[in-house]
């Protein structure tokens, strides 16, 4: 069983609408126990960082992710779970995350004469940066769909698997480390090249080498 983490952030129902599409089976879930026993876990969410951190810790999901990653069970973050991942972010002021990766999540900035909107929307192209079993049905100019004004900056490169580019900034579209991986972008709303990625992550056993 898929355990897809419930910590009051939204989108939850499309993600599992996708991996029953897939014909597996998963139970959207606030509840730590629960979590731990499912064999792979689903982090996904929209929200903002500090009021899911709240959450995650209220709930316990924050240890259950841990756990999870300390004993090997793949887990994969979407969206703000990607975000909630690293050591802090700009968000509300400043919020400490997860630490689960090293490195800080940013606002996009940009000056009024760009006229650039924020939050980025819409469709862009993930470059992949490494090769990693999730992205290996990704070919090049592949399109996912985004929804967010922060973007993570790890603090070391060999953790960014793929790369994307709104109004000229170049930012990490995914991150991994070991068992963890993680994705800016939303697979469940990417058509098939999303599907593909969930697909690979429901027979991953956790090891970078495919």
């Amino acid at each position: 069983m898929i355990a897809i983490l419930d910590y009051e952030a939204g989108n939850l129902t499309s993600v599992a609408l996708a991996v029953r599409h897939l014909g597996a089976e998963c139970q959207i879930t606030s509840d730590a126990a629960v979590a731990g026993q499912a064999e792979r876990l689903i982090f996904p969410g929209v929200g903002a960082a500090r009021s899911a951190m709240d959450a995650l810790r209220r709930h316990g999901l924050d240890r259950a992710l841990r756990e999870a990653l300390a004993v090997g069970k793949p887990v994969l973050a979407i969206c703000i779970g990607m975000q909630l991942a690293f050591e802090w972010s700009e968000e509300d002021g400043g919020t400490v995350c997860l630490g689960l990766l090293p490195g800080k999540v940013k606002r996009f900035s940009f000056s009024a004469a760009q006229h650039i909107k924020v939050p980025h929307m819409g469709w862009n192209e993930v470059v992949i940066k490494r090769p990693h079993p999730l992205l290996a049905d990704l070919t090049p100019g592949a399109e996912c769909y985004f929804v967010h004004s922060y973007y993570a900056a790890p603090t070391d490169v060999r953790l960014v698997y793929a790369e994307t580019e709104y109004a000229g900034r170049h930012f990490c579209s995914a991150a991994g480390k070991d068992n963890f991986f993680a994705v800016q972008f939303h697979p469940e709303k990417s058509g098939e090249v999303g599907l593909a990625i969930i697909r690979r992550f429901l027979s991953w056993d956790g090891r970078i080498a495919s």
